[in-house]
C-alpha cells in the first residue's frame, strides 16, 4: 500500500466519512478558508492513481469512492510506524508513550483487560 502525503490522507479521512462522493463534496468537508476546487481535484486524482479511490463517469463530473477501507490504511500505517520508529516492537511503541506521559497507568490497565477479554474468546 503506498503511503499518503498529508494532504491525501486528510481528503482520505473525508471521503471514507461521506462514502461515494464528487469532488465538491470533499472541498466542503475542509475549514474556512475553503482550499481551490482544483487543488482537491489534484489530490484526488492522485488517490486514484495510487489505488485508493474508483471513480465513475456522471455527466461530465466523477463520484469516487473508496477502494481501501480506513481501517485497512490504518493497521498498514500504524505497523509502518512501529517498524520504522520502534524497533518493530509494539511493547517499545507502549513503553515510550507511557514515559512521554501520552497514557496513563489507567488506559494502560485497560489495554490490559481488553487484551486479555481478548485472550478469552
Amino acid at each position: 500500500m503506498e503511503k499518503l502525503t498529508f494532504q491525501e490522507e486528510e481528503a482520505m479521512r473525508f471521503i471514507w466519512k461521506l462514502g461515494p462522493c464528487y469532488v465538491k463534496d470533499v472541498v466542503g468537508c475542509y475549514d474556512e478558508p475553503l482550499p481551490p476546487y482544483t487543488t482537491v481535484a489534484s489530490i484526488i486524482t492522485n488517490l486514484k492513481r495510487k489505488g485508493y479511490l474508483k471513480a465513475e463517469k456522471f455527466g461530465n463530473t466523477y463520484r469516487y469512492t473508496p477502494l481501501v477501507k480506513q481501517e485497512e490504511y490504518t493497521k498498514s500505517s500504524v505497523s509502518s510506524l512501529v517498524k520504522n520508529y520502534f524497533a518493530n516492537s509494539y511493547k517499545e511503541m507502549v513503553s515510550f508513550f507511557a514515559k512521554e506521559q501520552k497514557i496513563s497507568k489507567d488506559e494502560l490497565n485497560e489495554i490490559i483487560n481488553l487484551i486479555e477479554k481478548d485472550g478469552d474468546k
